[in-house]
Formats: structure tokens, C-alpha cells, sequence
């Protein structure tokens, strides 16, 4: 029996998950797709917030200030890429100042450091690339941006080295729960027990919550687009540029990538399909023509990658659900992780020890915890680092995906770590293969045959990503 289930293996999930892995409990991931970090946690803006859009004493709030403290520090010891860069928010009309004040305000409150209101002239100094009908910016120089996908991954690595058990391709499809314990069905048919559940199931976070818990909760998908433009387009802005807010969200944005890209979206649409990641023509001229409002130079012909994701709104709530569901002991949720769900992760983790032992739950702290995990990333290495490695080990003077710059030895890396990769994308979201100009195109046969040597397995049996998703058949 294990003390701990948790139920999704997204950033919420690895996040709480390397957490508990601090202590002597019996920890296990269930995550229904083939690798971790599979829905929104992989197609999200990539932004660490500064906390001053969250109104006031709301769960969101206390989590996203907290959590943009904490970001800088754990990237470091996870080997994560992190850059705080800040972000300026526009007003193009007087209506939107006073909602620029407004969030001013709001942020104060919510102890968010250093913002202030800048204008017109200091605006187009520290972003020349602005639309010049700008009036006025928030300036908030606390947001961030990081890789999520490899935050996501990181965090189920150092769990999984500290004992954490990561079970893949195991939908939780009933839950019964007895007097002290759980009964959880795996895939219509295996069980395992729990003492506890935690539910970090994003987008199916309700349908978890309403197997055991009459206090029925629904989620509203809501589907966001994008483009990825190339790195010639990186520079194009330093800071993270978004409009004004509205009741859908906090609108366009335009951001560089901690990789050197340029981000732009998301719209906000609701779907009725929580697996519907599709691009469509019509979002992506609406993105642009308000994305272009913000910064007038953008050139769309540089992109190289358009992509959805789908992020929870809790129908007739705006703050997050956090915490043990009053008619089930032992049952906690956390689930309507909207923005800012990413950048609150790394708090409500913090925090989940304490909810836990409310329950019953004993935790004690290891004495053995390992808290660092260590990655090469060759590209940012020196020419002597660079020849001392291939001296070691030759796979590191073969570049295998020429755009991004990544080595076969980097690749069997990402196979060999813990919950390490199977798929070819599971090695593009370890290693960035695949994610250059080419999109692939180079390397994608490469990489097949390296994940087949090395996981002692026939080239048909490797698939793209979702079981089934095989490329030679």
C-alpha cells in the first residue's frame, strides 16, 4: 500500500511529488499518457508571473507571489533553464491606464516588489520594437520565464531518484474509498491502494474529483494557440509584453524564450473536447493582429511551429481548489490550474506536507534526501568542458540535431536518467531535438535509432508519443 498517490504527472503533480519525496513515505505518479508532462504543462506561455493580476487574498495570489520567489533556486539545483527578465503590461487607451493602476494597487497588496508605472518615452527606451500608440506600461520587473516542460520533467526525475514510483500509461478509471484507505482501478482493471490521493489531473481534474466526492466539481476547457517563431525573431523584445487583462485571461502576449525563441499567443476559446489541441487559421490571424497591436515589427514568416493547449477553468469559481474535500478524509485536490498555475506549482507544493498531516498522514524528514540533479547541456559548455567531455566519452562530439546543437551524447542521457525518455517525443522534451528551424527534419531517424539501441528494442516498436503513435509499422 502506498502512503501517497498522486494522480497526474503534470507540473502540479511532479511538483508536489518531488516535495513529498523529502520525506519516509511510499510515494506514487499515476499519469495516463506514455510520458510525463503531456498536457498543458507542455503548451503553456512559459511565464513565471509576478502576482499582481490574482485579485487579492485569493489562493492564486498567495501561490503566485510565493512561487515566483522560489523559481530562481530550484531551477538552479534542478539544472532547469530560468531568466528573470520582467514584463510590461500596455495601455493603448486612457480606460486602460486606470486598469494599469488598478493591478498596481492590486499587486501591492498582494506584496509584489518593485512594480511602478512607466511611460511612453521609457517604454520605447527599453523596447524600441513597441507599438509608438503606447500610453503607459505596468512594469514588473519579478516575472520570469523558464522551460516548463523540462521544470516538469526535472521535478519527476529528483522524485523518482528520492523513491518516488512513476507509473505511466495508467488511467485512474474508479476510486472507492474505505475507511482508512483507497481502492484505485488502474485501466478498467488493475488496482493498487493508497492511503491518500492527491488529484492533479488538470483538465480531468473534475472527473477524479466526482468519482469519490458527492461535492461535484466541473471544468470548463479552454483551448489556447500560439506561435513559435524562430531565433532570428529572439531579440525582437527582452521582456515579457502583454496587454491589458480581461475576463478571458491576460490576453496576447509576446515573450522571448529562455531558448532564444519568440512566444506569441495565447487566445482563449472554450472547447468541448479536453484533448482537442488543434490549430486553426482563424485563431492564428486573430493572434496575430493583436499580438501586432503590442509590437508593430513582428515578422510571422519566421514562424516555425504553431501549437495548442488546453488549461482548466472551474465552472462558478475563480480561485483554485486546493486542498482535502470535506466528505472524503484523505482525498485533496488541486485542480482549476489556470494561469497561474505554473508559476504557483512550486508553493502549493511547499505547502502540501502541512495539508497532508491534517489528515492523519505521518511525515518525517529524510536525512538521505538528494535535492540536485545534474544535466548537460554541451552548447553552453567552454571549448576545454567540450573537449574534456568527448575525450570521456566521444558521443558528445556528435551533434545529432544540427539546429538546436544537441549531441548524442545528450540523448542517451535523456534515456538513460530516471523516468527517462522512450519516444522520440520524450527525447525532444529532454534535449530540444526536433524543436529547431527543421523541425525535425534531420534528425527524427537518428534519434529512432538511438532510442532503439539503447532501449534494446526493434525500431517498430518506437512510437512518436502516444501509445499507437508508431512511425514504421
Amino acid at each position: 500500500m502506498y502512503d501517497v498517490a498522486i494522480i497526474g504527472a503534470g507540473i502540479i503533480g511532479a511538483a508536489i511529488a518531488r516535495e513529498l519525496s523529502k520525506y519516509n513515505i511510499n510515494i506514487v505518479i499515476l499519469e495516463k499518457e506514455n510520458d510525463v508532462s503531456n498536457g498543458t504543462s507542455k503548451a503553456n506561455s512559459a511565464i513565471v508571473h509576478g502576482g499582481y493580476d490574482p485579485k487579492c487574498e485569493t489562493l492564486m495570489a498567495k501561490y503566485n507571489v510565493r512561487g515566483n520567489e522560489m523559481f530562481e533556486e530550484i531551477c538552479k539545483e534542478l539544472s532547469v533553464p530560468y531568466k528573470n527578465n520582467g514584463a510590461l503590461v500596455l495601455a493603448f487607451e486612457d480606460e486602460e491606464v486606470k486598469i494599469l493602476n488598478s493591478l498596481l494597487e492590486n499587486g501591492k497588496r498582494n506584496g509584489v516588489k518593485g512594480l511602478k508605472i512607466i511611460d511612453k518615452a521609457e517604454i520605447l527606451k527599453i523596447e524600441k520594437d513597441i507599438n509608438n500608440d503606447v500610453k503607459a506600461a505596468l512594469y514588473s520587473p519579478t516575472v520570469g520565464i523558464v522551460d516548463p516542460i523540462e521544470l516538469t520533467i526535472a521535478l519527476v526525475e529528483n522524485a523518482v531518484q528520492n523513491g518516488a514510483k512513476l507509473k505511466l500509461n495508467s488511467k485512474v478509471t474508479a476510486l472507492k474509498k474505505y475507511e482508512d484507505y483507497f481502492d484505485i482501478e488502474i485501466n478498467e482493471s488493475k488496482k493498487i491502494l493508497a492511503k491518500t490521493i492527491i488529484n492533479a489531473a488538470g483538465v480531468y481534474g473534475d472527473y477524479i474529483n466526482n468519482m469519490v466526492s458527492n461535492n461535484r466539481k466541473d471544468i470548463i476547457p479552454v483551448k489556447g494557440q500560439y506561435f513559435l517563431m524562430d531565433k532570428s525573431e529572439g531579440l525582437r523584445v527582452s521582456h515579457v509584453i502583454f496587454q491589458c487583462p480581461t475576463k478571458k485571461g491576460k490576453g496576447i502576449l509576446v515573450s522571448p524564450t529562455v531558448h532564444g525563441n519568440l512566444i506569441v499567443g495565447p487566445n482563449a476559446e472554450n472547447s468541448n473536447d479536453r484533448e482537442d489541441v488543434n490549430t486553426t487559421l482563424e485563431a492564428m490571424h486573430f493572434i496575430r493582429s493583436k499580438a501586432n497591436k503590442s509590437v508593430k515589427t513582428l515578422d510571422f514568416s519566421k514562424n516555425i511551429r504553431n501549437f495548442a493547449g488546453i488549461r482548466s477553468y472551474l465552472v462558478d469559481q475563480e480561485d483554485f481548489e486546493i486542498g482535502e474535500a470535506k466528505d472524503v478524509k484523505g482525498f485533496i485536490n488541486c485542480i482549476g490550474m489556470k494561469s497561474p498555475g505554473l508559476t504557483s506549482s512550486l508553493a502549493i507544493a511547499e505547502d502540501m506536507p502541512d495539508i497532508l498531516k491534517k489528515t492523519g498522514l505521518k511525515l518525517t524528514k529524510k536525512i538521505d534526501f538528494k535535492g540536485e540533479r545534474k544535466k548537460i547541456n554541451f552548447m553552453s559548455l567552454s571549448i576545454e568542458q567540450k573537449n574534456e567531455l568527448i575525450k570521456n566519452n566521444a558521443r558528445y562530439g556528435r551533434i545529432i540535431c544540427r539546429c538546436e546543437g544537441i549531441t548524442e551524447g545528450e540523448i542517451v542521457d535523456s534515456i538513460n536518467r530516471p523516468a527517462g525518455a522512450t519516444t522520440i517525443d520524450g527525447v525532444k522534451k529532454r534535449c530540444r531535438t526536433g524543436m529547431g528551424r527543421c523541425q525535425g527534419g534531420f534528425c527524427t531517424i537518428k534519434i529512432h535509432e538511438i532510442l532503439a539501441r539503447e532501449l534494446h528494442t526493434n525500431m517498430e516498436d518506437i512510437v512518436m508519443d502516444k501509445l499507437g503513435s508508431n512511425i514504421i509499422v
